[in-house]
């Protein structure tokens, strides 16, 4: 049976959501990644210019689509993925939105983690399953990966 093992903490701390409106993919947000840590089996500085690419589902679920870029103290660079969802009782996510301090407990925030890098000493981060529980904030996220055993 598989495991999950703690393998490191994303701390990102986002920009303003922009609402894209009703497109052919279904109501699209994007949500600007500004900066952040991440601390544990590596640590970088989450850079400028990722972002969530989100599509509100017609029962207030929101699918998440993120893509950002870390750099290690040495320099090394970390691409991060993650896909998955955010779901919960209408007023708790509509509570998220305005950026209401909310209880994770009250909603659903699930992600998968995808890594690449060309840093030979973070090779590992490319041969393993990565999934978290996510926390939002007005204006962050955090979550701990955990490694799938």
């Amino acid at each position: 049976m598989p495991g999950l093992e703690p393998a490191f903490e994303v701390d990102a701390l986002l920009g303003p959501l922009e609402d894209h409106g009703v497109t052919r993919a279904g109501h699209r947000r994007v949500v600007p990644i500004a900066s952040g840590r991440i601390t544990g089996m590596f640590d970088a500085e989450i850079l400028p210019g990722g972002a969530d690419w989100q599509v509100v589902r017609s029962d207030g679920s929101i699918e998440i689509d993120t893509r950002y870029s870390a750099r290690t103290p040495d320099g090394e660079y970390v691409h991060l993925r993650t896909s998955g969802v955010r779901s919960g009782p209408p007023a708790v996510l509509e509570a998220l939105l305005r950026g209401e301090t909310v209880d994770p407990a009250e909603y659903y925030f699930r992600v998968a983690v995808h890594l690449e890098t060309s840093a030979p000493r973070l090779a590992a981060l490319e041969r393993s399953l990565f999934v978290a529980s996510a926390i939002r904030e007005a204006n962050r996220v955090a979550y701990t990966a955990y490694r799938v055993t």
